[in-house]
């Protein structure tokens, strides 16, 4: 195996988690283990990836690259890729990776495995039919461009290397200066990210309303979770779609999933099935949430939950 790719996924100059877990990865797959940083101002980023055993880091640091944009991604990486022949590129199984990585695939001609869970004796491994199965996928060529789902693989720990960094020349073509990002919208929020939440919970229809996620709220508080919500919960117009976990929403891997008046629609369960540990709080006893679920707790979910609550704020007061 030659040259293994972790493209740095950042957001305002600072690392995500899925960074680090694709740094994982890419010491399973062996090889050299080497670094792409993109963006603004990051070339700290790139030492901070040589104290995580990445030998050398790639930067492309230019003032346009301060905001995401497809052309401008994927035009940076395709150079870098076509000059430096890497053999396998991990990108994480974002939003912003799926945006670029089939681009940059394209460009390159090189083949692309999606949303991978996991690695075996030289294969990766992939979830398909919703989640229903999972089949294996090997490479015949390379470049492979490889998009990673976050949350699956252990985050590498420290390894206290230092990376050799080479800058990378940025040039645009007038094609990839067409979208310009003027302003980026937060939204601010004390609770973690979706797709990187050790711990998330999530309400469906059995909710009956939006003031009634106030109770998923205050449990997640407890428990330092994210808080999701099914398509239903989103259509109906209770929660914003970036809360939604699903096929058409996000996909989450978190260590403890709590579905909360969820059925468990096929596509609800795309997006969660790979969860460690998942616990189903739902009155149907025959909802089909119960059949993926690890443990699940047949009742009144609104006496149950402010009952769970109580009970989590007492065991970790303790």
């Amino acid at each position: 195996m030659g040259k293994v790719w972790v493209v740095a996924e950042q957001r305002e100059g600072k690392l995500k988690k899925v960074t680090f877990e694709m740094v994982t990865l890419a010491r399973q797959i062996g090889g050299e283990v080497e670094g792409v940083v993109i963006g603004k101002d990051v070339k700290g980023l790139a030492s901070e990836l040589g104290e995580y055993g990445v030998g050398k880091v790639y930067v492309a640091d230019h003032p346009d690259l301060e905001q995401y944009t497809t052309a401008k991604y994927t035009r940076v990486l395709a150079e870098l890729i076509n000059k430096e022949k890497p053999e396998v590129v991990l990108i994480a199984n974002s939003a912003q990776g799926r945006d670029f990585a089939p681009r940059t695939a394209q460009r390159v001609g090189a083949g692309q495995v999606s949303d991978i869970t996991g690695y075996e004796e030289g294969v990766f491994v992939r979830p398909i039919y919703a989640g229903k199965a999972y089949t294996k996928v090997g490479a015949t060529s390379h470049p492979l461009i490889v998009t990673v789902r976050p949350n699956v693989f252990p985050a590498a720990e420290k390894a206290g290397g230092q990376a050799a960094i080479e800058e990378v020349a940025v040039s645009f073509m007038p094609e990839d200066l067409k979208a310009i990002v003027k302003e980026v919208v937060k939204q601010v929020s004390g609770r973690p990210e979706l797709t990187e939440a050790d711990i998330i919970v999530s309400g469906g229809r059995g909710m009956k309303g939006p003031e009634n996620f106030k109770l998923l709220e205050d449990l997640a508080d407890v428990l330092g979770a994210a808080v999701g919500a099914s398509r239903a919960a989103v259509d109906a117009g209770w929660r914003e779609h970036r809360y939604q976990v699903g096929q058409t929403g996000k996909t989450v891997s978190p260590s403890l999933y709590i579905a909360v008046g969820i059925s468990g629609a096929i596509q609800h369960l795309a997006g969660m099935g790979s969860s460690k540990v998942i616990v189903a709080i739902n009155k149907d006893p025959e909802a089909n949430i119960f059949k993926v679920a690890d443990y699940g707790i047949v009742g009144d979910l609104f006496e149950i939950v402010p009952l769970l609550t109580e009970e989590f704020k007492k065991l970790l007061k303790s």
